[in-house]
């Protein structure tokens, strides 16, 4: 006759030999109850994180073993998440909804929207199968044990929200990257961009205000009066006006024959967004200054300096950024002939070596601005190489015209002036002969490698000014991620408020890829491959089933701790088998 006992063995230091505790005494081996001790498996079962508490032994009849049912990528959507959290986003959205009919699956799947957008964007139909389907989000797809679906129309509620609360979270945002970050707020840069639709007709055209937005139902005339800002009181601004939001306008796409939406954006020194605006297509700069300016008074921000390109030195733009006492660095046009641009480049002076490949002087002409010209080496033996190529060109073009007849010459002259190129130094004597154009080759060399700045700011040095300039160069570079990496065309979307929600998840999308690059240091296609090793699958077994993620690689566990992002569990769902209380009454 045996007993069974539950024992744990112990190390005892002292005797130096292993003894044996009873834990449990289940009496008699003939006498003991079998079923009881299957009910407290499966009770300990759902305290355990390991595969075999719910993998289990077949029972005696033969029962299924431990299936394999599915696996999806977890560590993009999960680096994303955590910082997300980092930033309080979840937190204030759930502040947000509290007062709201929503529940709180509305933030997830905003969250969802943008960590699409930024790892698989497509439009929304795609991006809520590839969410039910293809990835893993904690509250949102982890369902128990089972796939949970997001649908399209929750995709475009949640959107519909957005656009609701975007001045909140807008204002919310700013202040909690610039603390996470300790961001420099002194220096912003701002561009614009617009992007176009593949439509052939424009929106229907409805009053708006100053700030492009729709006044009212959008069919009342737009009213007279009203409060002015900065620069309206000069006449300057066309006031409240009928746009459609989608029409034509200046386009920087060189799509002018579609309709197009304006989108500007703010960017900190280091490259991360931290404002977007989407205006109608046809707004004009002024207008877009302004609204920028006031937007980011209201957040009671200390003095700024607006960092711009050549697109915004005009008289107006100028006096619109020097209101409220914020200041600006303008690029100037060297060929607009304008009078600044010949007087600065006219006077001399010793350039200063600022960085290896910048050299820069300052030249006095105004009392309430500094110019600044800049000189790089690499780019003027740049200039000259690629206008020695057009010169050549043209003298093989011109070779023997003198010999045409005037009929054929002109007609040369003709094909000549649709190559943009080689046209810029071509001259035509009286008597109608090509010649290269000598005096326009010189006066091009005079300004290789060669820019010029405008600045309204006493206190900066113009090595500052300079290198501030030319950080522009991350907007530039957020414009193109926008439209390539994270795809902010084509919009899938016909009404404004969801074109406007549209490109406020590209905007947050681009903010998390950018804290993800500054953080680790690589580039986000980079560190996505690395994260999307990382998977979790999903098993079934005779008691349960349950969640257990991939052991994540030496370049996942780098990045996520770059991210301050605590790598997932082991198991992430454990969901027993609830035991029939039929049986347990029995038992």
């Amino acid at each position: 006759m045996r007993y069974l006992q539950l024992v744990h063995n112990t190390w005892d230091p002292v005797a130096r030999v292993t003894k044996a505790k009873v834990l449990h005494s289940f009496g008699r081996e003939d006498e003991v109850d079998r079923a009881g001790i299957e009910r407290l498996i499966a009770s300990l079962s759902r305290l355990l994180n390991s595969t075999a508490a719910l993998g289990g032994t077949p029972s005696a009849g033969g029962g299924p073993g431990l299936e394999f049912r599915s696996s999806r990528a977890l560590g993009a959507t999960w680096a994303l998440d955590g910082l997300w959290h980092q930033l309080g986003l979840d937190g204030l959205l759930h502040r947000l909804l509290a007062g709201t009919r929503r529940d709180a699956r509305t933030e997830r799947v905003l969250f969802a929207l943008v960590a699409a957008r930024a790892i698989e964007p497509a439009s929304k139909l795609a991006t809520a199968a590839w969410l039910s389907r293809r990835t893993f989000i904690t509250d949102l797809t982890d369902g128990d044990g089972e796939p949970v679906g997001v649908s399209e129309d929750e995709c475009y509620r949640a959107m519909d929200w957005l656009i609701q609360t975007a001045p909140q979270l807008e204002r919310e945002v700013f202040w909690q990257v610039a603390s996470l970050l300790d961001l420099e707020v002194d220096l912003l840069f701002f561009d614009t961009t617009s992007t176009y639709f593949e439509t052939d007709a424009a929106d229907e055209a409805v009053a708006r205000d100053a700030r492009g937005e729709v006044v009212g139902d959008g069919h009342a005339p737009p009213a007279a009066g009203g409060a002015r800002t900065d620069g309206e009181a000069d006449g300057e601004v066309e006031g409240p006006r009928r746009a459609g939001f989608r029409t034509w306008g200046k386009s920087k796409d060189s799509r002018g024959d579609l309709p197009q939406i304006v989108i500007g954006m703010a960017v900190t020194r280091t490259g991360i967004p931290v404002r977007v605006w989407s205006w109608p297509g046809n707004t004009t700069d002024s207008a877009l200054i302004r609204q920028a300016k006031a937007d980011l008074r209201d957040w009671t921000l200390a003095r700024i300096v607006w960092v711009g390109d050549r697109g915004f030195t005009s008289a107006a733009n100028r006096r619109d950024l020097r209101a409220g006492g914020h200041g600006y660095i303008l690029g100037e046009r060297l060929r607009s002939g304008s009078a600044d641009a010949a007087a600065a480049l006219a006077r001399p002076g010793r350039y200063q070596q600022v960085a290896e490949n910048l050299q820069v002087k300052e030249v006095k002409i105004a009392d309430d601005e500094r110019f600044i010209v800049c000189f790089n080496p690499d780019t003027a033996d740049r200039d000259a190489a690629l206008r020695q190529v057009m010169v050549d060109k043209l003298e093989q073009l011109i070779a023997g015209s003198d010999a045409l007849a005037p009929r054929k010459r002109a007609e040369l002259a003709g094909k000549i002036s649709m190559m943009p190129g080689p046209h810029r130094y071509l001259r035509q004597t009286p008597g109608g002969l090509l010649r290269v154009d000598k005096a326009t080759i010189a006066a091009e060399g005079r300004l290789d490698g060669k820019y010029l700045l405008r600045c309204s700011d006493p206190t900066m040095s113009a090595e500052d000014i300079a290198l501030g300039y030319k950080q522009l160069v991350q907007v530039e570079r957020g414009w193109r991620d926008l439209k390539t990496h994270l795809e902010l065309r084509p919009v899938y979307h016909r009404l404004e408020q969801r074109i406007r929600a549209h490109v406020l998840l590209c905007w947050l999308a681009l903010l998390l890829v950018r804290i993800v690059e500054t953080k680790t240091g690589a580039t986000w296609a980079t560190v996505r491959e690395d994260l999307q090793d990382l998977h979790v699958g999903v098993f079934t077994g005779p008691t349960g089933t349950f969640t257990q993620t991939s052991t994540p690689t030496p370049a996942a566990r780098a990045a996520l701790a770059a991210l301050d992002v605590d790598p997932p569990k082991k198991i992430l769902l454990l969901a027993p088998v609830e035991p029939d209380p039929a049986e347990e009454r029995t038992g």
